[in-house]
């Protein structure tokens, strides 16, 4: 099994353990899922929902601020292909088709819809994290470690392909990638080795041909002592690319390895160790 596959699963279940909490502090009763697939838990039980319906819950939680959405807009967008009437018909279907439990997570009037206020998105807590990795602002202690890197590992609604979900998928993977990278960095930089190697694991894993992210890894590979690994990553990097794309890695990310490598008594073996 594939060591980066592994420590993002680890990563994963720590998150899955996690409580999620209200804007106050509380428990949340009602908790929607939208990080590596769609779920929604009332009092911490998962909720079947229509996929009609699950399209309805998502396309609201998107909603930046937490703010209502026109019914008219939901409709237009959801059923682009269907007249008018039929558009707000379906939507009706929708929003009756999730029952007593799955109406919990909404606020519904006769002309919008928002999320209701007990209502916790998964999504929003870690765009929240990614963007405090980003601005280097403090952050409370739990943001840094394996909880953070679980958060961050997921993408937006994994095999959704609609095109009101795909700009919002690609934002989010560009924000967690950036995000990871700079935890990974940090956790380098403090010496906190599994930390900062499953980070760039994760990052890895979001986009294998992303040459930042494989830097990372390699980085904390050598920080912890293991040059084995990090040339094997740079190996693997390099079969991958030529591959997939025909390229080949960087000489700064082949410097890198072959610096930190290279016999001191022989440095002009740094010079070979371009890969060829």
């Amino acid at each position: 099994m594939d060591r980066g596959y592994q420590g993002a699963r680890g990563a994963a279940e720590v998150r899955a353990r996690l409580p999620v909490t209200a804007p106050g502090g509380t428990r949340s009763p009602v908790r929607l899922e939208l990080l590596g697939g769609f779920a929604l838990l009332v009092d911490q039980q998962p909720v079947s929902v229509p996929a009609g319906s699950e399209r309805v819950l998502a396309f609201v939680a998107l909603r930046r601020c937490r703010v209502p959405v026109p019914r008219r807009l939901i409709a237009g967008t959801l059923w682009p292909d269907a007249a008018e009437h039929c558009a707000y018909a379906n939507l009706r279907a929708a929003l009756c088709r999730l029952g007593g439990e799955g109406r919990r997570a909404l606020e519904i009037s006769p002309t919008e819809v928002g999320l209701a206020a007990e209502t916790t998105v998964d999504l929003h807590r870690a765009r929240s994290l990614a963007r405090r990795a980003l601005d280097d602002a403090p952050a409370p202690a739990y943001d840094l470690g394996l909880a953070a890197v679980a958060d961050l590992s997921a993408d937006l609604l994994p095999g959704w392909y609609e095109d009101w979900l795909l700009s919002e998928a690609e934002e989010w993977r560009q924000l967690r990638l950036h995000a990871l990278e700079i935890l990974a960095e940090r956790f380098t930089t403090a010496r906190r080795h599994g930390e900062a190697v499953a980070a760039a694991h994760a990052a890895v894993l979001a986009d294998p041909l992303r040459e930042s992210s494989r830097a990372c890894l390699i980085r904390a590979h050598l920080a912890e002592g293991n040059p084995s690994e990090a040339m094997r990553d740079l190996r693997h990097y390099e079969q991958l690319l030529r591959r997939e794309l025909g390229l080949r890695p960087t000489p700064w990310l082949n410097r890198l390895v072959a610096h930190a490598v290279a016999p001191p008594s022989h440095p002009g073996h740094a010079g070979r160790a371009e890969w060829e």
